[in-house]
């Protein structure tokens, strides 16, 4: 996916979701929209699922966060699962030392 820096810094897009038996309006980046519905697509579930999944584990969490911050967490935490450890240099050794 290439993003083009005018893409990259619009605002938020706000939408609504039915999650819980109810609508609620989320606002958040299009990257963030973009990425929200690839995690969706990637699991085979509906956008609406997702989210209320991520809701579910946002409610369960010590002082939550509001939805559209938990949903960036959630993606960005995903993100960094899918990605492969990056390997300690020297460097960060010795400083966490």
């Amino acid at each position: 996916m290439t993003i083009s820096t005018d893409d990259l810094y619009r605002g938020p897009v706000k939408r609504s979701i039915g999650i819980a038996g109810h609508l609620t309006s989320i606002s958040l980046e299009p990257l963030f929209w973009d990425m929200l519905k690839a995690a969706a697509e990637t699991r085979a579930l509906p956008l609406n699922a997702l989210v209320a999944r991520i809701d579910v584990e946002r409610i369960e969490a010590v002082g939550p966060p509001n939805l559209a911050s938990a949903i960036r967490l959630w993606l960005v935490r995903d993100l960094m699962e899918q990605s492969p450890p990056v390997p300690e240099t020297e460097e960060q050794t010795s400083v966490s030392s």
